[in-house]
């Protein structure tokens, strides 16, 4: 007998899960963080949110941690990578 709403796995199917890292990046404007976002468009196949007042970026992707530096390092600015979230 079931009860209820007819709740299926499709959200377990449709969202899938990329690997999550937060980069420290020395992002002092919004000319920094226009900068973080062009690298980052570039580079495709990420998802990220940038929060400038705390100088983070955390990005969703497939691409090796290394990968991910080097191209947060085109923009100049000082980058780090404290670990997975």
């Amino acid at each position: 007998m079931q009860s209820g709403g007819g709740v299926t796995n499709a959200t377990a199917i449709t969202s899938s899960v990329m690997p999550k890292h937060e980069f420290s990046v020395d992002m002092t404007c919004e000319g920094c963080s226009n900068a973080v976002t062009q690298v980052l468009n570039e580079l495709g196949g990420v998802q990220f949110d940038i929060d400038l007042p705390n100088k983070k970026v955390c990005i969703n992707s497939e691409h090796s941690v290394d990968t991910l530096l080097e191209t947060l390092g085109k923009t100049g600015k000082a980058v780090s990578y404290p670990g997975s979230k």
